[in-house]
């Protein structure tokens, strides 16, 4: 079959950002939608929306948070009530999350079933369905910020190392099978992320030249997974950036450098 086929994607924190950006495109390319997040007004214009820039797509919005541990099982059930079959999974919701040492661990455990419980669950889910079918792509959005340690960071960046460790692994064990498995990792992207982060004090202090558009990012995202890339770093810098980053030679220095705060 095809990869130009007709197919229904399935895209997490779609009401914003880089999860908006991806419906955008999927609905571009004729899939049919199921969107979802917190913010299910948002879901619903955005639905809206797109349903009426493309003539023919279906688009259902489930409204969940994919920081309670019952999120996935419900967005599996309600699929399955609308009678689809999910060909693509993008797992992209997600926070900047807590410092680790300084909130109570209730908001540790929440952050944490976001960030990477619930990528692992949602692929435990629409993963076998896709192999039996012959077809499956899925899409976790990590970060480059998952490629190295840094000093301070001890929620977010080891949380986005653990979605690229599984994404390499499922996507050798699922290859065989027809589906490719893909972490995308980008640097500093122009979202509404820095806003809802409180980090606009961050943003307006980072140099232009590091930051990409959304457009951009989720475009070669698309690209990489057709391509079979496992691991994909968004943004021509940050290809340039990241062999740097782990190799044995300059990895302790880039290490060291990342500790100096």
């Amino acid at each position: 079959m095809s990869n130009d086929t007709r197919r229904t994607a399935l895209v997490t924190g779609a009401s914003a950002g880089l999860g908006e950006e991806f419906a955008r495109q999927l609905a571009a390319r004729g899939h049919d939608l199921v969107l979802v997040a917190r913010r299910q007004d948002r879901l619903e214009a955005l639905a809206e929306e797109l349903g009426g820039d493309h003539e023919g797509i279906r688009v259902e919005v489930i409204g969940a948070d994919l920081s309670s541990p019952y999120a996935p099982d419900a967005i599996a059930a309600r699929t399955a009530e609308l009678g689809l079959d999910i060909d693509y999974l993008v797992n992209n919701a997600g926070s900047a999350g807590p410092d680790l040492l300084d909130h109570d661990w209730q908001q540790q455990a929440a952050f944490l079933q976001l960030m990477m419980t619930s990528v692992a669950h949602l692929c435990h889910l629409f993963a076998p369905g896709m192999c039996e079918r012959g077809f499956g792509r899925i899409l976790n959005v990590s970060s480059v910020a998952g490629r190295i340690a840094r000093a301070g960071d001890m929620n977010y960046g080891p949380a986005k190392a653990y979605v690229i460790a599984l994404s390499e692994s499922l996507d050798l064990t699922l290859k065989p099978h027809g589906v490719r498995v893909s972490a995308l990792c980008p640097g500093y992207t122009h979202t509404d992320f820095h806003a809802t982060a409180d980090m606009l004090d961050t943003k307006a202090a980072t140099p232009g030249f590091l930051w990409y558009d959304a457009d951009r990012v989720v475009r070669e995202g698309l690209a990489a997974i057709e391509r079979g890339r496992s691991v994909y770093c968004s943004g021509r810098l940050y290809r340039w950036v990241d062999p740097i980053l782990q190799s044995v030679w300059t990895r302790p220095l880039a290490r060291r450098a990342m500790g100096n705060r």
